[in-house]
């Protein structure tokens, strides 16, 4: 930012760090899986893997993670979604749409339980 060097040189001193942070968050199926897909071999260290093989793997990794992370998040809303609809139902209620109660409750939940504290705990914690 104060522009002592250059872009060029910034990317040069990044590079070491940027990938080391990667190899680390990278499951090594995913890099395997890459690897396969673009026909390479692997190299010996992981260290000497090339950045056009180590960013998708370490987007796939991060994908991964985030998709587990949302899938804790649904599961108690659906469950939620559908005790309201059941106690909706044996109550005759058939023409109040579930959504109605259940967002309202949904959102208490989650507030209550520090929802956001959680998803970022869970976030930073998906990092080794």
């Amino acid at each position: 930012m104060k522009k002592e060097v250059s872009a060029g040189e910034a990317i040069t001193l990044a590079r070491v760090p940027i990938q080391e942070f990667m190899i680390n968050q990278t499951q090594e199926k995913n890099i395997a899986l890459i690897l396969e897909l673009s026909e390479k071999s692997a190299p010996n260290f992981a260290a000497d893997l090339e950045f056009s093989t180590l960013v998708p793997a370490f987007l796939l990794s991060e994908l991964q993670s985030a998709f587990e992370i949302g899938f804790i998040i649904f599961l108690p809303f659906i469950m939620i979604d559908l005790i309201v609809a059941s106690v909706l139902m044996s109550m005759g209620m058939i023409m109040l749409p579930p959504t109605s109660i259940s967002l309202p409750i949904k959102i208490l939940v989650f507030v209550l339980i520090e929802g956001w504290s959680l998803l970022a705990y869970s976030l930073i914690g998906s990092f080794k």
